[in-house]
């Protein structure tokens, strides 16, 4: 699917743009090393993952009114236990009603809990039948409260002056936040820590190998890290703004045994909000003022940059909390949707990227990469391959060769192409024609 910027013949033709760009973007080129490098089996914890491929986290917005897995729910998760991937990220999943982002969203609880068993039974039941055992398929469910992106609406632990004047009051309501919108109290939040805890108990007696508590995409996990405005105990300075992590952390450990596997999806670069520009067409920044004191992972006096001094350090504090898996992440899709997920085409109403989706996938590659090199026996998810399409596999085998990444991550290009990871695999090329 040519668009604007993706109309390279060949894997040559894309490495010029790549040159031209200055970039330092890499790919395997030998079709078995690329099979060589994805089939490597991955340590996680006291698991074992059977390659190097994940499924990343990606919401359907098709569970039941009551979050219940739906129909389309089970669909799509068969597909991925018989594409071939051996770790499977389980989409966001609210750990209370409150906190869910849409009426679709999957929310884990008592009643919930035998759907979301089922679900997983029926993804190792399909995934031996193709591929003969599903000993070393991980499953990991990813929990979340949604916080100012929560339904019917927002629940904030922050005011952020750029956020609030564009998040809207309900899906289905004009408006802002106004500085008079209460945020959650410090109880609220201590409250948090336990339904955490309570919905790791489910996943762990459901049959997930492990848990991930999501910091990611501007919902409350991510936003917390960015309070260093908010009072009391889990504002201010990093040591508070971690707090609720790491108390999370330790409640669930204390639960559940040293052998649950405790996961984490991270943005370490949220970036500053972008809006379209009416004549034409682009993205632009929002105007802002220095220091930029919103946003986890930015620069404050240059906030179009990332700065990972804060972000290596709660990975630090996360690994020294047992976390033994890290997924790496970064941007707002209702903000800046070109740094999360670099496109050609954008959504309706959307701006065009502003800049080459190249520079997207160079961003998230090398900040990846600084982070697996700052910790290089943490086994790390990297993300933002969706974009180079049917070279996307070669871009992975060639970061997990230059010891950039542990884990491929697949987002987007898995929904439309579930078998690409066994296509991978088999031939170490994918089929032109059903990647999108």
């Amino acid at each position: 699917m040519a668009g604007r910027f993706f109309r390279y013949r060949s894997l040559g033709e894309l490495e010029k743009e790549i040159n031209a760009l200055s970039l330092n973007l890499s790919f395997e080129h030998d079709s078995s090393k690329v099979r060589s490098y994805l089939v490597q089996p991955v340590k996680l914890g006291k698991f074992l993952a059977g390659n190097s491929i994940a499924i990343h986290p990606m919401e359907g917005c098709d569970g039941t009114l009551t979050g219940k897995p739906g129909n389309l729910t089970y669909r799509r998760y068969q597909r991925f236990g018989s594409g071939g991937a051996k770790l499977i990220w389980f989409e966001a999943t609210a750990i209370v009603s409150e906190g869910r982002a849409n009426p679709r969203q999957l929310l884990i609880n008592d009643k919930n809990a035998k759907s979301f068993e089922n679900l997983v039974r029926d993804i190792k039941r399909v995934h031996k039948k193709n591929f003969g055992t599903n000993s070393d398929l991980v499953l990991i469910l990813q929990l979340t409260h949604s916080g100012r992106y929560s339904y019917p609406a927002p629940i904030l632990c922050t005011h952020n002056a750029y956020l609030d004047k564009i998040t809207p009051l309900g899906f289905s309501k004009e408006g802002a936040i106004s500085s008079a919108y209460p945020l959650i109290s410090d109880e609220y939040i201590e409250n948090l820590e336990d339904q955490y805890a309570k919905a790791a108990k489910l996943a762990w007696k459901i049959g997930f190998t492990g848990v991930d508590i999501k910091l990611t995409h501007g919902y409350l996990g991510n936003e917390l890290l960015s309070a260093k405005k908010r009072p009391g105990r889990y504002g201010g300075t990093l040591i508070n703004r971690t707090r609720f992590l790491r108390n999370v952390l330790k409640k669930i450990r204390g639960i559940v045994g040293p052998d649950f596997l405790l996961a984490s999806r991270i943005s370490v670069f949220d970036g500053v909000p972008f809006r379209l520009n009416k004549i034409h067409g682009k993205g632009e920044v929002h105007p802002y003022s220095l220091p930029y004191l919103e946003g986890f992972g930015i620069d404050e006096n240059n906030p179009l940059e990332a700065s990972l001094k804060e972000p290596i350090k709660v990975i630090r504090m996360m690994r020294e909390s047992g976390v033994s898996l890290v997924s790496i992440s970064m941007g707002n899709p209702y903000t800046n949707p070109h740094i999360g997920r670099p496109f050609d085409k954008p959504d309706a109403g959307n701006y065009s990227s502003p800049e080459h989706p190249l520079i997207g996938v160079d961003r998230q590659f090398e900040l990846c990469a600084k982070i697996q090199r700052t910790f290089p026996d943490l086994p790390i998810v990297g993300a933002g391959y969706s974009w180079l399409q049917h070279w996307q596999l070669h871009a992975g085998a060639a970061n997990i060769r230059d010891k950039k990444v542990t884990i491929m991550g697949i987002g987007r290009a898995a929904l439309a192409y579930p078998n690409l990871p066994k296509d991978g695999f088999e031939k170490g090329t994918l089929n032109v024609r059903t990647t999108c």
